[in-house]
């Protein structure tokens, strides 16, 4: 695989446009990310099945640098939840561990392909609706939010994503406010990719069949360039969520997840 300037503008580009999504909506880049990793990694000579992987894993490791420099800007216009960062980060934790050493390893990556598109594609649906929640409903307690952590961790850690597509939902379902949830989202991010990337290269280094420059599952020339270039847009993204009315946020979420669900459902039928 070889780092010619063609690809290190391409990652550039993608780093680019996912900090600023990461920043608009909360959902860390991963949804973005892992699309165009397959498809960047496959075409250079990996197997369909191993590229779904390594483009998840790498995805996931880029979100260390974009939800810092999200969170930043988020927190600066005191939007960040930091009481629901407490509560949910145990179990995200504990979550992305078991996801990312044990189950990650075991399945298939065209199987894992089709859960991404699937799953994204029912948050997609949840958020496009814009379905009202009982007026009476709030975040759980103590144990209902680990519990809540723990699925938002293995799920993430099972498709490469900072856990937006599935936070936001549960917080808004929970009478969070719509800009307060991706906030938070954002601040999530980072303990959900630190406990995913730990176990990502812990279950993909005794892999012989990896290309150059890589570390475990992790893909290193995409790690670096998309996350140089993505906490440089995340601040804008940000901001420019602060700006939108609540309901076109929502459909700009919805959106974009259908494109991209719609992707990786072909990629595992095709793999």
């Amino acid at each position: 695989m070889i780092l010619d300037t063609t690809l290190i503008l391409e990652l550039a580009v993608l780093g680019l446009c996912t900090g600023f999504l990461a920043g608009l909506l909360g959902i860390g880049g991963g949804m973005v990310l892992v699309p165009f990793l397959t498809w960047m990694i496959s075409q250079r000579g990996v197997s369909g099945d191993l590229a779904v992987k390594m483009a998840i894993a790498t995805s996931m490791a880029t979100i260390l640098f974009t939800s810092v420099s999200s969170v930043r800007a988020h927190h600066k216009k005191g939007a960040v939840r930091w009481d629901l960062v407490k509560g949910l980060a145990p179990g995200i934790v504990l979550g992305s561990l078991l996801g990312s050493v044990g189950i990650f390893a075991l399945v298939k990556g065209a199987s894992l392909a089709i859960f991404f598109g699937c799953f994204v594609g029912f948050s997609a649906t949840q958020m496009f609706l814009d379905k009202k929640p009982a007026p009476t409903r709030q975040m759980p307690g103590f144990t209902g939010q680990l519990g809540a952590g723990g699925l938002i961790g293995l799920l993430s850690g099972l498709v490469g994503a900072g856990g937006g597509f599935i936070s936001v939902p549960f917080m808004t379902w929970c009478n969070v406010a719509i800009h307060n949830a991706v906030a938070t989202s954002a601040a999530l991010g980072f303990p959900i990719a630190l406990a995913n990337v730990a176990g990502y290269i812990v279950s993909g280094l005794s892999l012989d069949q990896l290309p150059p420059y890589s570390f475990g599952y992790l893909w290193l020339p995409a790690l670096v360039v998309v996350a140089c270039c993505s906490v440089l847009m995340a601040p804008v993204g940000a901001s420019t969520a602060h700006k939108l009315p609540v309901k076109q946020l929502k459909r700009v979420f919805a959106g974009m997840l259908y494109l991209l669900a719609g992707y990786m459902l072909y990629k595992g039928l095709s793999t």
